[in-house]
């Protein structure tokens, strides 16, 4: 009966040690998990940007500007007119940039092409960009805004 009750209390033993070891691994990887997996949050919309001073973009030119989590694109064409897009291309999500050589918006990733308003022309983006902004300028300051 001896070596019953000696396997008996082994046994209670053995599962208290393997709950405690269980809470003691909880409780050192949760906040490892917690701090690893950011909260979700929704992010604040940004309605419009100053994308800089309207001297400063001379004609047939780009400029790529932050705009919320991602970034714009304002573009003075040949004829002087303002527009600006998603700078985010829609093959790859690689920023684009405005090319004075070929008139056009260039993403330097795959070799995407797209015109000036912004449809896709040649190349691998399956879809145009995905915003297309309005300009004003205020007092030299070219603001864009996300239309409604």
């Amino acid at each position: 009966m001896a070596s019953d009750d000696r396997s008996g209390r082994r046994s209670v033993l053995n599962w208290l040690l393997g709950f405690w070891g269980t809470g003691v691994f909880g409780a050192v990887l949760y906040p490892v998990a917690r701090y690893l997996a950011p909260p979700d949050l929704p992010e604040a919309a940004t309605l419009s940007v100053s994308a800089g001073s309207a001297r400063t973009l001379p004609p047939n030119s780009g400029r790529v500007v932050p705009f919320g989590p991602r970034p714009a694109i304002v573009i003075r064409t040949g004829a002087g007119e303002l527009r600006a897009f998603s700078a985010t291309c829609t093959h790859l999500d690689c920023t684009v940039q405005y090319r004075p050589d070929l008139q056009h918006i260039w993403c330097a990733c795959h070799n995407g092409h797209y015109d000036l308003n912004g449809r896709n022309v040649a190349g691998p983006p399956p879809r145009p960009l995905d915003e297309v902004y309005d300009v004003n300028v205020k007092d030299d300051e070219i603001v864009i805004t996300r239309r409604s």
